[in-house]
């Protein structure tokens, strides 16, 4: 294992952008740290980590920078930060142990298990809908305030009651934010756990991973803070002007997009401990960069002579396209299998078997069964982009070129 130095530019160019690069890289994985040091001084990075597996084994574990995208304070070997729709990645893994443990039937219709939802037209609704973003609820007709949509009791409450935005099955949009509800409450109905225990005590405590959905009091020191960062400017392979139709989308106060993004509405504040506590399973996990590689590594086979989560036939799930073509919300074509996002022209990721979920602004995870790697990269720094964020984009490439 190589220790991370400077990423060994000339001098003059290192006193210019000194980036102090922590961690460790094994012999051959070196172009992943250089990807790494590039986004802090070509990409406006400010304080990040990555980290990647093959095989179940750690080659890649790196950090630099700050613990808060305004602060000073350096990011240490144990920070951790919300990762947003990263979350969603571990959320559906959960309904697949759950059917993979008998306790969950993808094709029996959600209000099997939630009478209330049946509600609305939604009786043919099937859980295997609201993993690949075809239940027509990515909107509510009346937005929670970010006190009701933290309860816990509002946001189920509101779904259940909600008519769909088109016939469920038949086409998909992403549901950014109230897919938390959806799982969080069909979770809760089959197990009679909260999503976040169960995550603790069935996924983060066997695999050792430093990965909360709701987080506890006693971690918050470790939790950096998040915040935007200006956009790159005229940066070679930067689209600065999204398409007008998805530009119009975001804009247009009626459109499927604007409100899927706004069912919470004013937005929360992310860095307040009282976001951070609740439990979105859509938006609010808690990470450091090695659980989501560890997490990804586990669902493709054993880490560290570890458990492996996913039998094969579940696997297989994970990685079957189950919606594809344009995204009712996302206004460009997306692929989602059972519970996941799958490698497209929206989100590349690093083979067209991989599997995974990038967080709105950069953070992302995601699994290769064919080349056994596992990756996971966590920032501070936010940037527009829902799916494809050039930071990310860059060290997948990095990535590729070591194999």
């Amino acid at each position: 294992m190589h220790h991370g130095g400077n990423g060994g530019a000339g001098r003059q160019r290192r006193e210019r952008h000194p980036v102090d690069v922590q961690g460790t890289v094994a012999e051959g994985f070196e172009p992943v740290r250089d990807a790494f040091v590039r986004n802090f001084r070509e990409r406006g990075e400010r304080g990040a980590a990555v980290a990647v597996h093959r095989h179940g084994h750690k080659v890649v574990d790196l950090w630099a920078g700050t613990r808060d995208v305004d602060g000073h304070e350096p990011w240490a070997v144990d920070t951790a930060q919300i990762v947003r729709s990263v979350t969603k990645g571990v959320a559906s893994a959960v309904v697949l142990l759950l059917h993979q443990r008998g306790q969950i039937d993808l094709d029996a219709p959600v209000g099997t298990y939630w009478p209330e939802f049946k509600a609305a037209g939604k009786d043919r609704v099937l859980v295997r809908h609201l993993l690949s973003h075809r239940g027509g609820l990515p909107v509510l007709d009346h937005p929670l305030t970010p006190e009701r949509a933290l309860d816990g009791v509002s946001g189920p409450a509101a779904m259940a009651a909600q008519a769909p935005a088109w016939a469920p099955g038949t086409d998909h949009g992403y549901h950014p934010q109230s897919f938390s509800w959806l799982i969080a409450e069909l979770v809760r109905r089959v197990t009679g756990r909260t999503i976040g225990r169960w995550v603790a005590e069935e996924i983060a405590r066997p695999l050792g991973l430093d990965f909360w959905i709701g987080l506890p009091p006693e971690e918050a020191h470790r939790v950096g803070r998040i915040g935007k960062l200006p956009e790159l400017q005229g940066h070679p392979g930067v689209t600065l002007r999204p398409k007008r139709s998805v530009a119009d989308a975001y804009r247009d106060p009626g459109s499927l997009t604007r409100r899927a993004f706004g069912v919470i509405d004013p937005l929360p504040d992310e860095n307040g401990s009282a976001y951070r506590a609740a439990e979105l399973p859509a938006s609010n996990g808690i990470s450091t960069a090695r659980a989501v590689a560890r997490f990804y590594a586990s669902l493709i086979g054993p880490v560290d002579g570890g458990p492996r989560l996913f039998a094969p036939a579940t696997l297989t799930l994970a990685r079957t396209e189950e919606s594809a073509g344009p995204d009712r919300v996302l206004m460009v074509p997306t692929r989602f299998s059972l519970g996941f996002m799958l490698h497209g022209a929206a989100c590349p990721l690093l083979g067209p078997g991989s599997f995974g979920y990038p967080g709105r602004g950069g953070s992302l995870g995601f699994a290769d069964p064919e080349s056994g790697v596992s990756f996971g990269y966590v920032t501070n720094g936010l940037r527009g982009g829902v799916t494809a964020d050039i930071r990310g984009q860059a060290m997948i490439r990095a990535v590729r070129s070591a194999l």
